[in-house]
């Protein structure tokens, strides 16, 4: 049978403490004497200087600590949850986006007001101004309006507010221009080509990864593809070629013409390549311009197969063997006279292409063979 030994009473825990205190006897020599262990009474002599204010409750400090990180992790577990729920909404097709109300129903999940609104952006004070009167139509509107702005400038960044004032009622929405350039100036809706004051601009980042790393050759046709874009001044204003190069032939297999520097005229373009020689797994290199980053021509690769690839910001070397075939173009048709009309140019720049340039020039590295007859010579062997 084991005895538990009885609770000591508080009176004796204090003598104990009192002779040990006196330091007439070691520890270890009080511990033997009072017929208890020499650990409980380090444990008691500590307990005695917390409670007379010697030394500090490190069990109460670690306690606030705990109940800190505790409050920390759950303010870091709201935000996080604000956050997912915001990314999933904004990531919907549907217009207009309106936060306000997700405030409210994250805060039926007990997610406080003052977390949704820090973690979103806007103040309290201006949640609870919209939960009092609730949006207006003139902001319904323009909330749409702003929506439908984004989209368009997504498809294409050259867009300024004209284009996007022109483009909205196909959309269904009607807005005057001034209208339209007070929001787009309030949502910091540019063209890449503006120069307002006190805007600056870097180049946007690349959707494509390096793939030709100026390695300008190809093995077989239809393997890699080079994409730019020209302009002119004529009598009636700027025309604008996007052309794509095949580097196994050096032949310009697709191109497209506008007096606009949109996407519309690299997809244009690139559309034109594909009618033509229907690739597969195809690279088409490109820089960092605005119309190759576009959404329309990014959508338009993936549809065909077609893999993209980008240069660096500012490296005309990267795409140095598109750059030597606009050189050309420049010397043999737009120096060589003034062009009254855009339709007189873009003649001229089609016969040079499609008689000179394919049928007549002879290129050194395609052993003095015009693109033309380089690929009919070559048709055969790849066909078998």
């Amino acid at each position: 049978m084991i005895l538990v030994p009885k609770a000591f009473t508080p009176e004796f825990r204090a003598d104990v403490v009192a002779v040990a205190r006196k330091g007439e006897a070691s520890i270890r020599q009080v511990a033997q004497d009072f017929g208890i262990s020499e650990t409980c009474l380090h444990r008691w002599l500590k307990r005695a200087d917390i409670a007379d204010g010697v030394r500090p409750d490190d069990s109460a400090s670690a306690t606030d600590e705990l109940k800190e990180a505790r409050k920390r992790i759950r303010l870091l577990e709201q935000e996080a949850e604000v956050m997912r729920r915001a990314v999933a909404y904004l990531s919907k097709d549907n217009q207009p986006k309106m936060m306000y109300p997700r405030v409210l129903d994250l805060a039926a999940d007990k997610i406080p007001v003052t977390v949704t609104c820090r973690v979103l952006g806007f103040s309290t004070q201006a949640f609870y101004k919209w939960r009092k009167d609730p949006v207006s139509q003139r902001d319904w509107d323009n909330a749409h309006l702003i929506d439908a702005a984004r989209d368009i400038h997504a498809d294409d960044p050259a867009f300024g507010y004209r284009f996007i004032a022109d483009e909205l009622p196909d959309r269904g929405i009607t807005a005057g221009e001034n209208r339209v350039a007070r929001l787009c100036a309030q949502e910091r809706i540019f063209s890449v080509f503006s120069r307002k004051r006190g805007l600056t601009r870097k180049a946007g980042p690349p959707v494509h990864d390096d793939l030709v790393n100026r390695v300008f050759a190809a093995d077989a046709p239809n393997t890699i593809w080079l994409t730019d874009i020209t302009e002119h001044r004529t009598a009636e204003g700027k025309i604008y070629l996007c052309a794509v190069k095949d580097l196994f032939s050096n032949r310009i297999v697709g191109y497209s013409i506008d007096s606009r520097m949109k996407a519309s005229l690299a997809v244009a373009a690139l559309e034109d390549a594909v009618n033509r020689r229907q690739p597969t797994a195809t690279v088409v290199h490109s820089d960092r311009g605005s119309q190759f980053r576009s959404r329309k021509f990014v959508h338009a690769l993936s549809h065909n197969g077609l893999q993209g690839s980008m240069g660096r910001v500012g490296a005309c070397g990267d795409n140095a063997a598109m750059e030597s075939f606009f050189a050309l173009l420049q010397k043999n048709v737009l120096d060589r006279r003034r062009w009254n009309t855009r339709e007189e140019l873009r003649l001229a720049i089609v016969v040079w292409i499609e008689k000179s340039y394919h049928r007549t020039r002879r290129q050194r590295a395609l052993g003095r063979l015009t693109p033309i007859e380089f690929e009919t010579i070559n048709q055969a062997a790849f066909a078998a």
